[in-house]
């Protein structure tokens, strides 16, 4: 047990931990001190928070014209909304992402992740990337303003595209796909799978295994046109052909087959599954409040050949390297940093 959630733990791999209390003048000055030695710096205050303390971008860069310091709200720096608090369902629901999530006859649906708050951060690290770009060719730092909703719109992917080509809004089609058919989960005689038939050629040898050449050659349903605008008479006719046998035919039988199928695991299945393991995805590292015990985490997915991912520190405890980062980047003696503590500034 760290004393840790698990939203912290998977958010802080590969971090070192100060504290600092800005509500202090001394606070302020040590955050502006590390600032000025830093190459970047991430924050995820309400638009204007940090300039209440000074440390807006506007307010550092003079001290350090190279600072890529990227900020990350619900809407961004600009616009009408740009006051707002923003939390991940909220943004969700802005956004489109959960108009076209969630059964055709049901309700919205959230993701099952905080994925507005996940592709925020991934943005934000393309950002930051491309900022240390440009850096590299001019010396110019720059802030970048990183909003959620309109990340959030950006992975909309399909739907957007096919409402900006179409002006219609795009239904709620549960796990199906808009523009594929064969393609969602089917119920087995013993489970569920994702069948992801990506062209007429896999839907022909689906046909084959499931005993229906005669779907694949109505006119109806031969060409994938024909299967999308009749969808759901087709889907009617291949739930009980699917259903009538158990997961393990259908894996087996289609993969050898050569056509896209899945189970839809659980995650105890999916840190067991053999790829996942193989692929080096289940990590253990020490951790302070655990002893002997390692703690489990999701390994990077990056796999680099020249550089592999380097797992330095695990989720630290709150302040477990104040006086390193102190002492290291500001060269700060042992009894400064006692005094800092005795005076409640760290």
């Amino acid at each position: 047990d760290t004393d840790q959630s698990a939203y912290f733990t998977c958010a802080n791999r590969n971090k070192r931990s100060i504290t600092l209390d800005l509500t202090k003048p001394e606070g302020i000055d040590i955050a502006k001190r590390m600032i000025a030695k830093s190459d970047v710096l991430v924050e995820n205050f309400k638009t204007g928070g940090l300039a209440k303390y000074g440390l807006g971008y506007e307010q550092l860069k003079d001290d350090n014209p190279g600072l890529v310091y990227c900020s990350v709200t619900g809407f961004g720096h600009t616009g009408p909304y740009a006051n707002r608090p923003g939390y991940d369902v909220l943004i969700q629901g802005m956004g489109g992402f959960m108009s076209v999530t969630g059964d055709p006859d049901g309700d919205p649906q959230k993701a099952g992740i905080p994925i507005s708050d996940l592709i925020a951060g991934m943005y934000a690290a393309v950002g930051i990337n491309a900022a240390l770009r440009h850096r590299e060719v001019t010396g110019e730092g720059q802030h970048i303003d990183i909003g959620m909703l309109d990340t959030t719109a950006a992975i909309l992917s399909i739907q957007g595209a096919n409402y900006l080509a179409t002006g219609q809004n795009p239904p709620r089609l549960g796990n199906a796909h808009p523009n594929i058919v064969p393609y969602q989960s089917f119920p087995t005689a013993d489970g569920d799978i994702i069948l992801a038939v990506g062209n007429d050629g896999q839907f022909q040898r689906f046909c084959k295994v499931a005993a229906c050449e005669h779907l694949a050659e109505d006119p109806r349903y031969a060409t994938n046109a024909s299967r999308v605008s009749n969808r759901d008479e087709l889907v009617s006719l291949l739930r009980p052909i699917v259903a009538a046998k158990p997961s393990k035919f259908w894996l087996e039988e289609l993969e050898k087959n050569n056509v896209s199928c899945g189970p839809i695991n659980r995650l105890d299945q999916v840190f067991a599954d053999p790829q996942f393991l193989a692929r080096g995805m289940k990590l253990e590292m020490p951790h302070p409040k655990t002893g002997t015990k390692p703690v489990g985490m999701v390994a990077s997915p990056l796999k680099l050949s020249k550089s592999q991912v380097d797992y330095r520190y695990a989720p630290p405890v709150l302040g477990e390297h104040t006086d390193e980062v102190l002492s290291d980047l500001l060269g700060l003696a042992a009894d400064d940093i006692a005094g800092l503590r005795e005076r409640g500034v760290i």
